[in-house]
């Protein structure tokens, strides 16, 4: 069984607020590339932008496939546009551990956390394309771990601390949050809680990041 009629444009509109993320990450990517020292995670931004660029014309093909005449039909969502600004201005500053913390960590946590669900979903309904979803959320998951290794290095040298970082996520997370909030619509058409989405991006977050203080 494929996706039901009713459950198409939903999804197709979903996707395409995951489109909008990519195509933020590659361009983050890109900038982290020029901002890091050493050559090895320069390569692995400037791989993970080319990834990044892929996975948004894959989730405009599945788009096309699920809803053609809906294509680029995106959701506004105001939060998404203060997470990019907010990530800009952490560029601008070349504060590139913040920008590993609301890019890597936080934004591919939010990626990775839809897509596992969109998978339990798409296997469920036996969808096509199950290998190519399938190498998206292992490059979702290496640019995530990317992330946390680069912000647990900097506090073993001693840059920054887990207490500033889950500071300064605060404000990152209650954006993810109003997201996925703001498309409560779009879920509760493919019978799915919303409320359950935002707990799932908590679970894709490391301990030090989630844990409150004493």
């Amino acid at each position: 069984m494929l996706v039901r009629p009713d459950e198409q444009v939903p999804m197709a509109r979903l996707l395409t607020f995951l489109e909008q993320g990519e195509r933020m990450a590659n361009e983050c990517a890109k900038a982290q590339a020029a901002l890091v020292p050493d050559s090895g995670s320069r390569r692995f931004l400037l791989s993970q932008a080319r990834q990044e660029a892929m996975h948004a014309v894959a989730f405009q093909g599945a788009i096309t496939w699920l809803a053609p005449r809906h294509l680029g039909n995106a959701p506004f969502l105001p939060a998404l546009e203060e997470y990019r600004t907010k990530l800009n201005d952490a560029l601008a500053r070349q504060d590139v551990l913040e920008t590993f913390l609301a890019e890597q960590v936080i934004l591919e946590g939010l990626g990775e956390a839809i897509l596992t669900r969109i998978e339990e979903g798409l296997v469920k309904r036996a969808a096509p394309f199950g290998r190519l979803r399938r190498m998206l959320l292992q490059q979702e998951e290496a640019h995530h771990g990317f992330g946390r290794r680069m912000l647990e290095w900097a506090m073993v040298e001693g840059r920054i601390d887990a207490e500033t970082l889950r500071r300064r996520a605060q404000d990152y997370l209650a954006l993810t949050d109003q997201m996925i909030l703001t498309l409560s619509d779009l879920f509760e058409s493919i019978d799915e809680d919303p409320t359950a989405w935002v707990q799932d991006v908590r679970k894709f977050l490391p301990p030090w990041l989630t844990e409150v203080s004493a």
